[in-house]
């Protein structure tokens, strides 16, 4: 069977359930059988590539799954986040592209910690799910030393095998535990604090079924109002920072001045919101 033809065809099948990156889905995953890059099937198609039997059967089974709207990651057990390659699966929140904008902000507060005079600058991640944002900072800024704990024991299997796989280039360190009270030896001494928190409300049913269906609840619903483990963070962090350390809070779009109002309520100071790449309010940074 010609290569070309089946992932034309099952790019046909995605876009026509509404999966937006049908194309690209339908290489990823013939790469993922291939052991070859999206670039690489591309080529493959360009030659006239033949699928043996066996290859069709597999590349058609994952198709499949991708159809019924299982998230490309968790079909290959891969996410990419900045330079990081993470396991993840069911049970762990995939990280987003956009929250490679929010390490980017700790990072920069984690390099100005440096540039001020600190050998090595403490950071905390707090629920830290695949552990993209901690393991950011960690490979990014290697004489900084980087905290960060999850409460999913689902999750944790993931975020335990990626802390493994970087542990030697960086230093990481992760706890299974509640972000409420985690940490308590750290107290006054952190520089940075980091956070992509859970913060749909209740109401608010996401309309993607990648979303709905796959990602955990635990990681996506933030109460009633999206605001109840935000309270948390914000709480946890000033109990963990040092006077001048920073916050750097991801939310949803449409929750910019929400979670300012809430952080200036709580009495941090020089509250400001960030657009990401896309120009969409995506972070609020805060120092204590």
């Amino acid at each position: 069977m010609l290569l070309g033809d089946l992932v034309r065809h099952a790019a046909e099948r995605f876009d026509s359930v509404g999966i937006e990156s049908a194309t690209a889905d339908a290489e990823l995953l013939a790469g993922h059988i291939l052991g070859l890059s999206r670039g690489g099937v591309q080529a493959q198609i360009l030659i006239g590539a033949t699928l043996d039997e066996q290859q069709a059967e597999a590349l058609t089974h994952l198709y499949a799954r991708r159809l019924s709207r299982e998230p490309l990651q968790h079909i290959t057990g891969v996410a990419y986040f900045r330079q990081l390659e993470l396991s993840v699966g069911k049970g762990v929140f995939i990280p987003r592209p956009e929250t490679e904008f929010v390490a980017q902000l700790a990072i920069d507060a984690i390099q100005d910690a440096l540039t001020a005079g600190s050998t090595h600058p403490v950071a905390v991640d707090l629920g830290t799910g695949s552990g993209a944002i901690a393991l950011a900072m960690a490979t990014e800024n290697p004489s900084a030393k980087i905290f960060a704990v999850e409460k999913s024991p689902e999750a944790f299997v993931f975020t335990r095998a990626n802390f493994d796989k970087y542990a030697t280039k960086c230093d990481a360190n992760l706890i299974q535990g509640d972000l409420i009270d985690a940490f308590q030896d750290l107290n006054g001494q952190v520089s940075v604090v980091a956070s992509n928190p859970p913060y749909i409300p209740l109401a608010a049913v996401p309309r993607d079924e990648e979303v709905r269906l796959h990602d955990p609840d635990l990681a996506l619903y933030g109460g009633e109002d999206g605001m109840s483990v935000m309270r948390h963070v914000s709480q946890t962090a000033r109990r963990l920072l040092i006077d001048g350390g920073v916050l750097v809070v991801e939310h949803a779009d449409s929750q910019s001045e929400q979670v300012r109002q809430l952080l200036l309520a709580d009495g941090w100071r020089e509250v400001r919101a960030h657009r990401d790449l896309t120009d969409r309010d995506r972070a609020v940074t805060a120092i204590k």
